[in-house]
């Protein structure tokens, strides 16, 4: 136990015979229950993992990959169903150490925080140590999912060293979250339609022999769509559905003006190349005022998202 608290811990490993075994062996000693999720593994993760002879662990077997999203569901349902008050993730590469897993729980057991989760941008040496390209695309991913799960203040979504109490995870739809790598940005976009607080913890990285899986011409593709779609699910659950809210107006209506006027903007333009006649002023006012009010509207409720998020 940690400040009289049950830790569980969910390892989700996919052909990490190499790794997951240091993971288990590095798990302080106030974890009460590791759960490592053997997701369709073709190595011997399980097998490696029950051979370190820890009688905390528990292994989990997917004949089939469903994803990190998959694996840590099925962790976690696992771990609540053990009585835990407090679950973490730690992935079975070796990236995160487990050692460091208190400071998760700080803010959870004894700050009033719902969730915890590290961030590699807040230590200088940690961004020296970080692979270039995976630090550009943090930062573009941090922003777009900024405004997707309306988290202002959180910054590193792609972190995977997370930890949640019980208590707001039972809240959530646990089988209607992401089940791959969108798996930590879905969480959040679903936790701020509860108004869980969510605590950013300073957690370096540790870049080793492991092999990426993240492909980044895949998140590419799918992360924009997984995004737009996470966060209008977000504003009609939020702002529409459970308590109606200006936010959800200024949203709605902005969003509609700004694509209305662009496309009439873009339609006169074509027009007038094709004419030859160049637009009136009221044409082209017709199509820039509408698009500053929309931009307006849509800037007053990133502010008011910021102002009234939860802390």
């Amino acid at each position: 136990m940690y400040r009289e608290a049950r830790i569980a811990v969910v390892v989700p490993a996919h052909n990490e015979a190499g790794h997951v075994g240091d993971v288990i062996r590095r798990m302080p000693d106030y974890v009460d229950h590791i759960v490592v999720v053997d997701d369709g593994s073709s190595d011997h993760t399980g097998d490696v993992a029950r051979e370190v002879g820890d009688a905390r662990v528990q292994v989990i077997r997917h004949e089939r990959a469903q994803g990190v999203g998959g694996a840590t569901v099925a962790g976690m349902k696992t771990a609540l169903d053990a009585g835990a008050d407090v679950i973490a993730k730690v992935d079975g590469d070796g990236q995160m150490d487990p050692q460091l897993l208190s400071s998760l729980l700080d803010p959870l057991t004894q700050n009033g925080y719902g969730y915890a989760k590290g961030n590699r941008f807040l230590r200088r040496e940690a961004l020296r140590q970080m692979p270039r390209l995976r630090l550009i695309g943090n930062f573009l991913l941090t922003f777009f999912t900024k405004l997707a799960s309306g988290y202002w203040r959180v910054f590193d979504p792609q972190n995977g060293y997370v930890a949640v109490r019980a208590s707001a995870l039972r809240q959530l739809d646990l089988d209607h979250l992401a089940r791959g790598f969108f798996f930590e940005n879905d969480m959040l976009v679903h936790l701020n339609i509860l108004d869980v607080p969510v605590k950013d913890v300073s957690m370096p990285a540790f870049y080793g022999d492991e092999e990426s899986k993240v492909r980044i011409n895949r998140i590419l593709v799918t992360f924009p769509l997984y995004l737009f779609r996470g966060f209008w699910f977000r504003i009609y659950e939020k702002y529409v559905l459970r308590d109606f809210s200006p936010i959800g107006l200024f949203w709605c209506v902005g969003a509609v003006l700004m694509v209305g006027s662009s496309l009439f903007g873009f339609a006169t333009w074509a027009h007038s190349l094709y004419t030859h006649r160049a637009a009136t002023t009221g044409t082209v006012m017709l199509s820039v005022l509408p698009f500053l009010i929309g931009f307006e509207l849509i800037l007053q409720a990133i502010i008011l998202e910021i102002r009234e998020g939860p802390r």
